[in-house]
C-alpha cells in the first residue's frame, strides 16, 4: 500500500515550526526561501541541518556555495516570510528593499530577525524530493528578545506565554 502524498502533508499541517529564510551567495547570484523544515543537531561540533527541494534555486545556489546563512524570523517578518515563500505579488528582487549583514561565509542574513547562523555545508544527503544539508555552524548571533514567527496548518500564529 502507498501513501497518498496528500494525506502526510495533511498530517504534517498538525506539526507547529517556527519560521527562517535560508539564503545563500555564489558567484555573485544571491537567493534566498523560506523554509521551516530545520533542528539543530548538536552543540559539539555546532550542527544545524536544512532539508530544501532538490528543484529549488536556493538548493542548488548552497551546494555550489557550500555555505548557507539561516534568520529565525520575528511575528514582524511575516511578509518576509511570504516574499521568500514565493507568495509576494511581482517580489522582482527578493532582497531589493532588505537589509542584510554577514558574517563569515559571505551568506546574506536578515536583519530584524530574532537570531542567525552563519553554516558551511559538511554533509548532504538525498532523499526523495529533497536534499538534507548538515551545516556547522561557523557564527551566530541572538538578538536574545522578540517574539517567534510561528507557522502551523497553513497559518502564522503568535506564541503566548504562560
Amino acid at each position: 500500500m502507498t501513501l497518498d502524498s496528500e494525506q502526510l502533508r495533511a498530517a504534517m499541517r498538525a506539526w507547529t515550526t517556527g519560521v527562517t529564510v535560508v539564503t545563500t551567495t555564489h558567484n555573485g547570484v544571491t537567493h534566498g526561501m523560506t523554509v521551516n523544515s530545520f533542528t539543530s543537531i548538536s552543540l559539539e561540533p555546532a550542527l544545524i541541518a536544512i532539508s530544501l527541494q532538490r528543484t529549488s534555486r536556493t538548493r542548488e545556489l548552497v551546494a555550489e556555495a557550500g555555505a548557507f546563512g539561516l534568520t529565525i524570523l520575528s511575528t514582524e517578518q511575516q511578509a518576509i516570510s511570504d516574499l521568500f515563500a514565493g507568495r509576494a505579488k511581482n517580489p522582482g528582487d527578493r532582497f531589493a528593499n532588505i537589509k542584510t549583514k554577514m558574517l563569515i561565509t559571505g551568506a546574506p542574513l536578515i536583519e530584524g530577525g530574532l537570531a542567525w547562523m552563519d553554516c558551511r555545508v559538511v554533509h548532504t544527503y538525498d532523499g526523495g524530493t529533497n536534499t538534507l544539508f548538515v551545516g556547522e555552524v561557523v557564527s551566530a548571533r541572538s538578538e536574545g528578545e522578540g517574539t517567534p514567527l510561528i507557522y502551523h496548518n497553513r497559518n502564522y500564529w503568535k506564541l503566548l506565554q504562560f
